[in-house]
């Protein structure tokens, strides 16, 4: 959805510039606010801005939480795991290698699995936050020149 958002505002930024068009594409996301107001004001337009960008980055607070803890998570199982090792190794007559590198091998695997995950939640999140930065600047860009032509006029 970033990407198409990101697409759609970079093409109405580039009608801007070149002169192809005096206002935003109608498909862009400040298009809604401008045909509420009569004169384009730097207020509608950061109010735009500032709509977009929070929709735009309304996940990654979670995937942040994801790749932070997941790692802690997966420790927590592998500790949990040692701990069951070492309390079965009492019951058993042998602690040998073969009995013990099996189970904490398994232990392992939750570290692991938590590493896994927190790469790719932190890689995502950073994508997604590249893309939010993106359509930010884009619709900061296109705000400045509709605000440039206005006081033109004036």
């Amino acid at each position: 959805m970033l990407n198409r958002r990101v697409a759609v505002e970079a093409r109405s930024l580039k009608a801007l510039y070149t002169g192809q068009s005096n206002s935003v594409n109608t498909t862009s996301l400040i298009y809604t606010y401008l045909s509420r107001v009569n004169k384009p004001n730097k207020a509608i337009l950061e109010a735009a801005s500032s709509d977009a960008v929070r929709v735009s980055t309304k996940g990654l607070t979670v995937l942040s939480i994801i790749a932070s803890t997941s790692p802690f998570i997966g420790l927590f199982g592998t500790v949990i795991g040692i701990l069951e090792t070492f309390s079965n190794l009492g019951s058993q007559n042998s602690a040998s290698l073969s009995v013990v590198a099996p189970a904490i091998s398994e232990a392992l695997i939750a570290t692991a699995a938590g590493i896994a995950v927190a790469i790719f939640a932190y890689t995502f999140h950073l994508i997604l936050k590249r893309k939010a930065y993106e359509l930010s600047s884009l619709l900061s860009s296109q705000a400045e020149v509709i605000l440039s032509q206005v006081n033109e006029e004036l």
